[in-house]
């Protein structure tokens, strides 16, 4: 087998899943010898991947010139984890031998628009491993990586009393509103849980946290576009568990081991990104999702709308449920 000493993996977009390639970028540099890997994204993701210890140096796509401080590397191998037209540009102006994993585009617009599902019983990061299969690099099993520095964990004091015993983390927003939990739903759980809770999201989530928080009073609190994305993680990471949408903080969360209850919208698992766990893990993955809907899936990504107005994917979960189970995390 040839020797490659200088890799380039690519990944641009979006949080989720460029935390669902560090097992391929952890796989590279434990299972090739010698190697350097370097990775390439967007500025905004910069600080998911700063603290990786397997990754040697992080290029970002808005660098002045870049395809010449690309070239000046030069890379022996790209491994390709967006698979787009931008990322192919990328590849051919390089001139390099290179592999991209299958994005199955056409087997995911068969199940949105027909209902038609074709696609592999396969997690993507298994499918993000189809592209350094030729490397010799195989998958172990060893789950997700989130690298957090000290200066990331929120102190003690800046959280209410009653929180230093524990507390539920929940995942407000998401990108898409077809993805989000609606506000009424989200202030039935509130209502119902007996610990303390965190509303974790961005700044345009903050105005629903709001609401939230003034409705319930002091067990919950917002820190809606208080924290940095690495601020979060690390409060959930202190959780006791997390409830959330299909998010990126939903995959942060399976990184660093956590109780998770997925709430799913639009979107399916058949898509193969739902949390991904190492084969020793001990924490539990709850997922709920509305089954036998014909509009679902609606989108592979989402809407600001549902566009049957009904919203059934979130309004018909069972919360019930989804009490009970928080409730009983320790």
């Amino acid at each position: 087998m040839e020797s490659y000493c200088k890799i380039l993996v690519i990944r641009f977009s979006s949080i989720g899943d460029i935390v669902l390639t560090t097992p391929i970028v952890r796989a590279l540099k434990q299972q090739l010898k010698n190697v350097e890997i370097h990775y390439l994204t967007k500025k905004s993701n910069y600080s998911l991947l700063q603290n990786n210890k397997y990754i040697d140096k992080i290029h970002l796509l808005e660098e002045g010139d870049l395809y010449s401080k690309l070239r000046k590397n030069k890379f022996d191998y790209i491994v390709d984890l967006h698979n787009n037209l931008r990322s192919f540009k990328i590849k051919a102006m390089l001139g390099v031998k290179s592999k991209a994993f299958p994005k199955l585009n056409l087997k995911k617009l068969l199940l949105v628009k027909f209902k038609i599902n074709k696609l592999p019983n396969v997690h993507i990061v298994d499918r993000y491993f189809e592209a350094v299969s030729k490397l010799g690099v195989i998958n172990d099993y060893k789950g997700l990586d989130f690298f957090l520095q000290e200066e990331d964990f929120v102190s003690p004091d800046a959280l209410p009393l009653d929180f230093h015993n524990g507390y539920v983390a929940i995942v407000v927003g998401s990108k898409h509103f077809t993805k989000q939990m609606p506000l009424d739903f989200l202030m039935r759980i509130c209502k119902s849980l007996d610990k303390p809770i965190i509303l974790l999201g961005d700044k345009s989530d903050y105005e629903k946290a709001f609401r939230i928080e003034k409705e319930i009073g002091v067990k919950v609190f917002n820190g809606c576009g208080a924290y940095s994305i690495n601020q979060s993680s690390a409060l959930i990471k202190n959780s006791l568990g997390v409830i959330t949408a299909d998010t990126g903080l939903m995959h942060i969360a399976s990184a660093l081991d956590k109780n998770i209850i997925c709430v799913w919208g639009n979107t399916v698992m058949d898509f193969g990104m739902y949390p991904y766990r190492s084969e020793n893990s001990h924490a539990k993955t709850y997922n709920f999702e509305v089954k036998n809907l014909s509009c679902r899936p609606c989108s592979k990504l989402g809407y600001k709308q549902c566009p049957k107005k009904h919203f059934k994917c979130m309004n018909a979960q069972n919360v019930e449920e989804i009490i009970r189970i928080a409730n009983n995390w320790e």
